[in-house]
C-alpha cells in the first residue's frame, strides 16, 4: 500500500475510534500544509501525530509532535502497525501530570 495512502487511512481509522469513545475529534482538513499547530488529529488539548507505520522511529515522530505542538498542546504519538492495537506516546512529565489529574479525581469520588 501506498505510505501517504495508509497513513491517512490510518488517520480516519484513529479520529473514529476516538470519536467512538466520546472524544470530539477529526482529522485535520490541513493534514498537507503540516508544521507548527497543525496536527494530524485534532482532539482539545492535544497535538496528536498519527502515525501508521510498520517501523516508527519513535524519538523522530516525538520531536515533530513536541515541535508542531508549538507548546500550546500536548505532544503525543499515536501509533499502530498491521494486526496490532494502537498505542500512545508520550513524555514521561506529561503522563506523570495527566495521571496525577487523574488520581486526584479518583479520589474526590471515593
Amino acid at each position: 500500500m501506498n505510505p501517504k495512502r495508509k497513513g491517512s487511512q490510518g488517520e480516519r481509522e484513529l479520529a473514529k475510534v476516538l470519536q467512538s469513545h466520546g472524544f470530539e475529534s477529526k482529522r485535520n482538513d490541513q493534514r498537507y500544509i503540516g508544521g507548527i499547530e497543525n496536527p494530524d488529529i485534532s482532539l482539545t488539548g492535544c497535538h496528536i501525530e498519527c502515525k501508521r507505520t510498520e517501523k516508527l522511529r519513535l524519538y523522530d515522530a516525538m520531536a515533530q509532535a513536541i515541535h508542531d505542538a508549538n507548546g500550546k498542546a500536548l505532544p503525543v504519538v499515536m501509533t499502530r502497525k498491521n494486526h496490532s492495537p494502537w498505542l500512545v506516546v508520550m513524555r514521561l512529565d506529561d503522563w506523570i501530570e495527566l495521571f496525577r489529574e487523574w488520581e486526584a479525581g479518583c479520589n474526590k469520588i471515593v
